[in-house]
């Protein structure tokens, strides 16, 4: 059976911004590894979107830009949207009874499946569905922007924890 992850980068006051802070090339790399590791990835439409870039050629990009790209498409994705039509390569959308479908894709695959984006978290939190939770912890400040945790806050144990880089550690979580 397949474990729900889900992980983000996340500033010290718990906001979640990709355009406010980037990984630093030690935790990119981690994130090729765990991509490349990966079963495949349950998006939300706007991360989603945001994500497609991955689909597309660069050739300003160097070895590491590379490597994430060839993981992310090679992995199977599922996006849940009630206003996309269709998606691209090597996805499917997740429609109807959302809770049922995400049971089905647990059962039916073995490993890790991401989770991105915190509004769909929040709906797979509240139905009890996600697994594990890493929380990159960036030395950032936002003061705004979309929390980590958009609705309740699950009761959580600390299972693990480790410095990525010199700034960023991982907090691993799980429901208590």
């Amino acid at each position: 059976m397949a474990k729900l992850v889900f992980g983000m980068n996340q500033s010290l006051d718990g906001y979640v911004d990709h355009m406010e802070f980037a990984p630093s090339p030690t935790l990119f790399r981690h994130f090729i590894k765990e991509a490349e590791q990966q079963t495949g990835s349950l998006y939300g439409r706007r991360i989603y979107e945001i994500m497609r870039y991955w689909d597309d050629e660069h050739p300003e990009w160097d070895a590491d830009r590379q490597a994430f790209a060839a993981a992310w498409r090679k992995q199977p994705k599922w996006v849940v949207s009630r206003s996309s039509a269709s998606v691209g390569p090597n996805a499917r959308l997740v429609d109807g009874d959302l809770a049922g479908a995400v049971r089905k894709l647990k059962a039916e695959h073995d490993g890790e499946i991401e989770v991105a984006g915190p509004v769909l978290a929040h709906s797979l939190t509240e139905l009890g569905l996600i697994d594990e939770y890493r929380i990159y912890l960036h030395p950032v400040v936002l003061g705004h922007g979309n929390p980590y945790f958009a609705g309740p806050r699950p009761r959580l144990r600390l299972i693990a924890h480790d410095r990525i880089d010199e700034d960023v550690v991982r907090l691993v979580y799980v429901p208590a």
